[in-house]
């Protein structure tokens, strides 16, 4: 297993999922099996196979800037991108002698996967591919068609035993391509992996091609049985894993470009996902979802924007951080770094913040981050009693509630003097 050092302090990245169908403005690949990612039965699109793959001969995304939205990526304070260069449907985002069913065969023919990890290694953050193990239009996988529906997740047809190594083949060919043809990659993010067992992927054979062409990678846990960490999906564990890990989450309800959901979350709400994962010890994993033309929505640019703004001013506290030690009882998340402890307001306080299990005797300055402001605090007396010895001693801290800032969320530092 690789040690994931940075990746366990990133605090946000940027998922990005696109392929030819967002010309159509429908969810990637789901529609073409008859399911959906969205809730409401209204919203769902559902096309035949045909129809979802003929617009993979007229992909021609003109307003794709990999430069901008990896600049965009960076000020936004996401640490490290995602790519999805092939998912369920089998267009591969990049150049691959494995399959003619790719960028390189369409109206635009130039390799969006390598535009991408050279934009984002350009702006200094780490790069993450996204691989789908499955393949829905691969003849030996076996391909889905319409007769195969409706879909069912545990019986998707199998192929002979020659066709399904043949696809494994396929599988290593392109693996090898991603992990040998752009230089160093940071992270392989797997999916697609529910339809067959660990043993059919030959998933301990994988990890070790990813080992062998990139030895510092780290992996997810969708390659069955293999993974260095945790992908939640959507949802917010109550309780995080135990290890490494990182929250999936859209910005609305789609993965890909939908022009008719419009459900986006807000800037705010968007904050405290962020504050609740990294006081948990994860990572936030944002998607954005390029239009048909490449193009970001605008909201999607203004959504960044505000969070990159915040993260600008609260950086500290969010990236970097570690979970507050398990002494620490405040009624939000907590993170810290060094002699800080950082407490995030999701809510407005009332009268007095209160947090209880800090070294009271070693509090030094209590401030808003932002403004700087000092805030003033007190501890009961009954803790300064000259026969409770020790610097250390843990206790209750009231900090006076400060004035709303304006920011998406606002967060209290409270220093200490060295140990």
């Amino acid at each position: 297993m690789v040690e994931s050092g940075w990746f366990s302090r990133a605090g946000f990245g940027l998922f990005v999922h696109w392929d030819h169908a967002s010309q159509q403005g429908i969810e990637v690949s789901w529609p073409l099996v008859g399911r959906s990612l969205v809730s409401d039965p209204s919203a769902r699109d559902i096309v035949s196979v045909a129809q979802y793959q003929s617009s993979a001969t007229t992909f021609d995304p003109r307003h794709w800037d990999a430069p901008s939205l990896a600049t965009l990526a960076r000020t936004s304070g996401a640490q490290y991108i995602v790519f999805t260069t092939r998912h369920h449907a089998g267009f591969s985002m990049f150049h691959t002698r494995a399959s003619d069913f790719s960028i390189e065969h369409t109206p635009y023919r130039a390799d969006i996967t390598r535009q991408l990890i050279e934009a984002a290694r350009a702006e200094g953050l780490r790069i993450g591919l996204y691989y789908s193990l499955s393949d829905w239009h691969h003849p030996d996988y076996p391909a889905f068609q319409e007769s195969d529906k409706p879909y069912v997740f545990e019986h998707y047809r199998r192929p002979s035993t020659e066709a399904w190594s043949r696809y494994l083949d396929y599988v290593r060919t392109q693996l090898t391509e991603l992990l040998t043809g752009y230089g160093p990659v940071d992270l392989v993010w797997f999916d697609g992996q529910w339809e067959r067992t660990a043993e059919e992927w030959r998933a301990a054979e994988l990890r070790q091609l990813v080992a062998s062409l990139q030895p510092d990678a780290i992996v997810n846990d969708r390659l069955p049985g293999q993974g260095d960490y945790d992908t939640p999906e959507q949802f917010l564990p109550t309780k995080p894993p135990g290890r490494a890990w990182e929250l999936c989450l859209t910005m609305n309800d789609s993965w890909g470009w939908r022009p008719q959901d419009t459900n986006y979350k807000s800037p705010h709400l968007l904050a405290r996902y962020l504050a609740d994962v990294v006081s948990r010890g994860g990572n936030l994993l944002l998607n954005v979802s390029p239009t048909g033309d490449g193009s970001l929505p605008d909201v999607q640019v203004s959504l960044l924007e505000q969070i990159g703004a915040w993260i600008t001013s609260h950086r500290d506290a969010i990236i970097g951080v570690r979970p507050a030690p398990a002494a620490v009882d405040f009624h939000g998340p907590a993170t810290t770094r060094d002699d800080r402890l950082y407490l995030f307001l999701l809510d407005r306080p009332q009268e007095s913040v209160v947090v209880r299990g800090v070294p009271i005797r070693r509090v030094r300055r209590v401030s808003l981050i932002g403004t700087g402001r000092e805030l003033r605090h007190h501890v009961p007396l009954a803790a300064l009693d000259e026969h409770l010895l020790g610097t250390d001693l843990l206790g209750e801290l009231l900090i006076d509630a400060p004035e709303p800032t304006g920011a998406l969320v606002d967060v209290i530092a409270i220093e200490f003097e060295s140990a």
